[in-house]
């Protein structure tokens, strides 16, 4: 099975994405890991890990439909952020740019009457779903004024 030119475009451009969004979640557990915070630096390593994941499962259907591509060249990500309010807001947008991405996608796979994209890009969707949510319930743990340290026990909610 073929998909559209556009379509794999798409895809293409969201294992960058993916890739990227792993780089900057590894960025964010250095920041963790300076603060001497372990677990929150774990939480943002197992979500780098998670994001390299989401990019291998795409270069997988892209094969699996016949596509060839080159694999994306990244830009550094930084492990500098002011505050761990600050990680999670960048966490946030980031999560949010993606699922806007992957509604592009899905938008795109129906326009074009391709179901299998389609339903393949439903996953990814669902997904971001659990992922703002993850991050929004850092925030609001983050802005309830817990001492990090103490927090760290709560963080298992979040994986």
């Amino acid at each position: 099975m073929m998909i559209t030119d556009r379509l794999s475009k798409l895809f293409i451009e969201q294992i960058t994405h993916e890739l990227r969004a792993h780089q900057v979640y590894m960025g964010m557990a250095m920041y963790f890991e300076r603060q001497s915070l372990g677990r929150w630096a774990k939480l943002f390593r197992d979500q780098s890990v998670e994001e390299a994941g989401h990019a291998d499962k795409i270069m997988g259907f892209l094969n699996d439909v016949g596509v060839a591509f080159e694999l994306p060249a990244l830009k550094a990500a930084t492990t500098r952020y002011g505050s761990a309010l600050e990680v999670a807001q960048a966490a946030l947008e980031s999560e949010r740019r993606v699922t806007a991405q992957f509604r592009e996608i899905s938008q795109t796979a129906l326009a074009e009457n391709d179901h299998t994209s389609y339903q393949f890009a439903q996953w990814f969707v669902n997904e971001q779903v659990e992922e703002e949510r993850k991050v929004q319930g850092l925030i609001d743990l983050i802005e309830s004024g817990i001492n990090l340290f103490q927090a760290e026990p709560l963080l298992d909610q979040f994986k």
